[in-house]
């Protein structure tokens, strides 16, 4: 097939990975399953070997392809995971309005069970300086400790999602949030026993690459960015915890469901349909 580089055309292997995304993700190959290899590629597609493999490159570094030495290039076989970051109030688990917000932990277990997935984590108690980004929401003094409260969560032994919640020594004092180990239920259980309870939050999105240490962590490809869920928790007096959620782009979705559902939960998207601007299922394009 023709491939010559029209006027205004990106490069020939930034065509090819994008037409060998389309196909991965309108479900051509499956997870685990290896891409075909160079000399396959090259005859479908009528490009030279050097062409293949800068495409190759490409959906190696976003993550959706991994290099088994010896072996070839696979699928990367992790499916991605819908996280509800919030539920609509007329989600019955909610209450009425002026009840404390669904706890994360809840959450995250009952998606995990859903899905079919065993979740697991590693838990720490810190007390550190709070950051200017963090003290500022918490209306604290520049520099002030915090306690740290921070949860890795892996499904199925893989890393998923950090999660580091800080609030002010003088409120967590005399609470279970001073303690070495997580606090069954949440700490919005924690929080509302001691008669802090939340009553609404201000979510900031993100996306930023991640540092060293965080590459290292998540295990994902070196052009995989982060999701960053940075929330403020309200009661009726002011914020009392500030919590940032960092996932791996690649394995995550973040799904927030708004205003009246009639007591319907929000619909799943394909991630065939996510993608479907590059272009409809079918045969290789020419590009």
């Amino acid at each position: 097939m023709n491939i010559s580089r029209g006027p205004g055309q990106a490069p020939k292997y930034q065509r090819l990975a994008a037409d060998l995304r389309r196909r991965i993700m309108g479900g051509e190959w499956q997870g685990g399953t290896p891409l075909p290899v160079e000399s396959e590629l090259e005859n479908q597609y009528g490009v030279a070997r050097n062409t293949v493999r800068l495409a190759v490159d490409v959906l190696v570094n976003e993550g959706l392809l991994v290099r088994v030495q010896g072996k070839g290039t696979y699928l990367k076989d992790h499916p991605v995971l819908d996280h509800h970051a919030y539920r609509a109030p007329s989600d019955p688990e909610l209450g009425s309005p002026g009840t404390s917000l669904r706890s994360a932990f809840a959450a995250y277990a009952e998606e995990a069970a859903a899905a079919g997935r065993k979740l697991t984590s590693d838990f720490q108690m810190l007390i550190v300086r709070a950051t200017t980004d963090i003290t500022d929401r918490l209306r604290i003094e520049p520099g002030e400790a915090v306690v740290l409260r921070r949860m890795l969560r892996y499904m199925d032994g893989e890393p998923w999602s950090v999660e580091e919640s800080h609030y002010p020594v003088g409120l967590a004092a005399s609470t279970a949030l001073m303690a070495p180990d997580p606090v069954v239920g949440g700490d919005e259980m924690a929080l509302a026993d001691a008669g802090y309870l939340e009553t609404g939050c201000v979510d900031e999105l993100c996306a930023r690459m991640p540092n060293p240490e965080e590459a290292q962590w998540f295990q994902a490809g070196p052009g995989v960015p982060l999701l960053v869920q940075l929330r403020t928790g309200y009661t009726e007096s002011g914020p009392v915890r500030v919590t940032e959620t960092r996932y791996s782009a690649d394995r995550n979705r973040l799904i927030y469901s708004l205003g009246s559902l009639g007591g319907l939960d929000a619909p799943s998207v394909r991630s065939a349909e996510v993608f479907s601007e590059i272009g409809d299922l079918g045969a290789p394009a020419e590009i």
